[in-house]
């Protein structure tokens, strides 16, 4: 049963561009690891709610935009062998500049999601 994995992240405005690079080499290392999608999307139209929202939910500063993103995984045990070694893989490539995030990582949300449907 097709897997998901979600992602909200708060990112600096003027840290687009350094994030969709970091996105880019994500998308090939998930892949190379067995996920069969990923998508990263920046938000355009993402307003504050008055009881949550995105915004609320990464408590999203001045000057960041809210990214909303998935990986897609052809079934759960590939999404936990596959992010292991992405993981892996992601400290091979950046060495000490896996510090050096272009986002606050202790504000991201995550979660894994059976489909339900898929159409």
């Amino acid at each position: 049963m097709t897997y998901v994995q979600g992602f909200l992240v708060p990112v600096r405005n003027d840290n687009k561009a350094k994030y969709t690079e970091m996105a880019k080499m994500g998308s090939r290392i998930f892949k190379k690891n067995g996920a069969t999608s990923v998508v990263e999307c920046w938000g355009v139209d993402v307003p504050d709610g008055k009881v949550t929202s995105f915004p609320m939910a990464v408590k999203l500063e001045e000057g960041e935009t809210v990214v909303f993103s998935w990986i897609v995984w052809p079934d759960a045990e590939t999404a936990k062998t596959g992010m292991d070694a992405a993981m892996k893989d992601f400290e091979t490539e950046l060495g000490p500049q896996m510090a050096d995030m272009p986002f606050d990582g202790m504000r991201m949300m995550w979660g894994g999601f059976e489909t339900i449907v898929e159409d």
